[in-house]
Parts: C-alpha cells; structure tokens; sequence
C-alpha cells in the first residue's frame, strides 16, 4: 500500500488532473490511497476574499473567479459544473457573513481555506471515475483525522492513527482525501498549517503502515541547492529523515520539518517526485541514508533575516541571563533561527518582525540590543559532516578568498549542518561559490 499526495500544481487545471490520474493507473497494483490539495492558487484566493470582506472591499468578484476556476475544470473534463455548487454557496454564504459583522476568527479562518481541499478531492474522484479508476471522495475529517483545538497549525491526536487505520481498512475503491484540513474532538474544521496536506500524507501512511509516502510535486526532489540560484543544481539521490528536516527548517520548500514525524517513527520511506516528469526517479528519504562522497548534501539558504546581538557584561559568570532573555522570546511566541553566543553577548536570528520591538524594549532593560536587517542565513547539510574533518575551514578558506564577511557562526547540535549568515546582497554568490566548491560546475 501507498499514499500519494499530489499538491496544488499537480491539479491546478484539468490537464493536471488527468495527468494524475495516468500516474495513480500506472501504480493500483500498489493499492494507492490519494491525498489532494486545492487546485493551485486557490487558498490563497479564499483568504484574499474572506479578508477583503472583512475590511469592507469589494469581495465578489473574487467569488466569481473561484466559481469560475471550479467550473472551468469540471467543464474540461466533462464532468457536471454544478457538482461543487453546494460547497460554493456555502462559502458565499459565510464570506457575505464576514462582509457583515467585519470579524474572522482562526476557527472561522480554518473553515475558510478548507474549501479548496473539499471541492478538489471531489473533483479529482470525478475525473478518476470518468477516466476508468474506481474512486471515492473523503473529508479527512470523515476518516478519522481529529486533532487538537490549535486552529491555523492543530497537530492530529493519537486516536486520530488507529480510528483512520479502521476506516481505510477494505476500501475497493481508490480514496481521494483531502490534505491540510481536519476536525477537533468538538466537530469544528481546523487546519493543520504549513505543509499541511504532505502533513496529512504523512499521517495517514503512517495509521496504515504504508509501504511509501509519495509526495508529488512540480520538482524532480530534494536538489543540492534552489535552482533558481544555482541552474545547474541537481536532484540528491537519497537523503537521511535528518538532512530532510535540516535543509526545511532552512529554507528548502520541498518538505515541511513536520510533514516527515510520523513517516520517521514508522521507518516509512518518503518519495519526492515530480508529477510534470514522473519517470524521474526524484528524492528519497529514509531514516539512514548513504553518506556522499563531499560529506555535504545540499545547501539551503533563508533571505530577509534579522540579526539580533544582545550585549551585556552581567551575562559574565552569570546565571540566569540567557533564561532572561529567552523568557522574553516566549513571551511573545517568538522562534529562533539560530544562536551563537561568547562570555558577554548573544547572537541569534528571527524572520519576522512581528513584536520585534516590544522584544528589543523588554532586552533593553537589562542589556544593550542591537538590530540588523537584510541578512542572509545559509546552511549546509550532510549526515557525513560530522565525521568528515576539514569540512568547516574548506567552507570559510572558499567565502573568505572571494571577499564575502560572515556575521554569525553556528553549528547545530545533531552536527549534520553548519550555518552562517551574510548580508542578502551576497546571498546568491554565496550560494554559487559553495556549490561549485562542493558539487562541481
């Protein structure tokens, strides 16, 4: 058994969809459960329309290109237009509501954007159906997912695993689930945030014991780097549960750190494969990969960095500052990047500047806070860096001879990745120069 997820490029229209569905027909001897975001560019659509009601703009046009991108997909496959109406007007219904009373809860919020998925999975089972492939649409909610009440990022409770395990079991026809959106334990929509349908995947192969989690996208996997940067980056073969989470806690898009937990305590592998090329043999992630030959696997980088360096000579053969300091973060719900610190001073880094200045005020009090923008974090990732000397002085000796200064050092604590941060201007030349260091022109 498999679960393939296929997001919001690979069923954006429906040539896509009709290409997915050739992908799904290749693979039925593998009893393949589906996982489907919303039609591409969709949920944000949703939101912009929701939002744009409750500041009282003209919202209704917006309405009329979500019905118009639903309907022209069902036209073009032949399917009958009217068959996500139900679902359109609801969502009218509660935008026209908004329109009203100026208000959007997170409750509400995660109501909003599940419609994508709802009336996509739909859909996608039409096209299966008319195409030969014996489908069945499903609310994840209505197979068991329930989660916790943290609306905008909710996390799947453990009865959630056996409760989907019993009402996949038997199934003859090909499920088509919706990705990103779940229930609480009160009934109410909720959504389990970023990477939130690779997240479902996730889950459900888990409650299964999948034999393979397949995450399609619009990419041939992991590559060593953004090949918007480096063009001739290329795909990493195999990459360790590890590196995976490493490079996209670091800026890689392809997987969300979370998406991969419960496929990690299951030692499920994890394909990455691209529906526009589907022979390629993409990435996989496995919870030991093979060590390459350079130690490092790829580079990942995140732009629009704000370095924050906390200065004060109490910190000296003192204890307690840095839990002082760090009970200001929390505080404000503030996560950190990466930190570096020396006997008087504290380096770190965060990429939004929401409550950034009430954090500065309350460090103020007790040590001198300096803020810089337009940095640039780059990581470097490989399970073989950790028994690979040398691996540091060949990166910093490669930066310093082509003039580039570093602001900030650190190493993470599993090893496997070294960062530092830059100024964006040298983002992309860093990035250039070390992947023709590492991986060759």
């Amino acid at each position: 058994m498999i679960v393939m997820k296929f997001g919001g490029s690979s069923v954006k229209n429906a040539e896509r969809i009709s290409n997915v569905a050739s992908i799904v027909k290749s693979r039925l001897s593998q009893k393949p459960i589906i996982v489907v975001s919303a039609l591409g560019g969709i949920t944000d659509l949703l939101i912009d329309t929701a939002n744009a009601a409750r500041e009282g703009k003209e919202f209704r046009k917006n309405l009329k290109e979500i019905a118009e991108r639903h309907h022209s997909t069902l036209n073009d496959l032949k399917l009958d237009v009217s068959m996500v109406d139900a679902l359109l007007q609801e969502y009218s219904a509660i935008v026209e509501e908004i329109g009203k009373i100026k208000e959007i809860t997170p409750a509400l919020m995660d109501q909003i954007q599940s419609f994508g998925e709802r009336m996509s999975a739909r859909i996608v089972a039409a096209a299966f159906n008319k195409l030969g492939i014996k489908a069945e649409a499903y609310d994840a909610y209505d197979i068991g997912l329930i989660t916790n009440d943290d609306h905008g990022n909710a996390e799947p409770l453990e009865e959630a695993y056996p409760l989907i395990k019993k009402r996949l079991e038997g199934k003859r026809s090909v499920p088509i689930i919706t990705g990103f959106i779940a229930k609480n334990k009160a009934g109410t929509i909720t959504t389990l945030g970023r990477g939130g349908s690779d997240y479902t995947a996730a889950i459900i192969g888990a409650a299964v014991d999948a034999d393979e989690i397949q995450i399609w996208t619009d990419v041939n996997g992991v590559m060593t780097t953004d090949p918007r940067i480096v063009p001739h980056a290329r795909t990493i073969p195999e990459i360790s549960f590890n590196e995976a989470s490493e490079l996209a806690f670091f800026g890689a898009k392809v997987l969300h750190p979370k998406t991969i937990l419960p496929a990690v305590e299951k030692n499920i592998p994890v394909k990455v494969l691209n529906t526009y090329e589907p022979d390629n043999k993409g990435t996989t992630v496995v919870k030991e990969a093979t060590q390459t030959k350079g130690a490092v696997k790829a580079i990942a980088c995140k732009k629009d960095i704000i370095l924050v360096t906390v200065n004060s000579l109490r910190m000296l053969e003192a204890h307690g500052f840095l839990a002082k300091l760090f009970e200001v973060f929390a505080k404000y719900r503030k996560s950190v990047d990466m930190i570096s610190t020396s006997e008087v001073s504290v380096s770190l880094t965060v990429n939004q500047e929401k409550d950034l200045d009430k954090i500065i005020k309350e460090c103020s009090k007790f040590a001198d806070v300096k803020v810089s923008n337009g940095k640039a974090l780059i990581c470097l990732v490989g399970e073989g860096m950790k028994h690979t000397a040398g691996i540091a002085g060949k990166i910093f000796s490669t930066i310093g001879k082509n003039g580039i200064s570093i602001e900030m050092i650190s190493q993470g604590a599993s090893e496997i990745n070294i960062s530092f941060i830059v100024s964006e201007a040298q983002r992309e030349k860093v990035i250039n120069i070390l992947h023709d260091e590492f991986f060759g022109k």
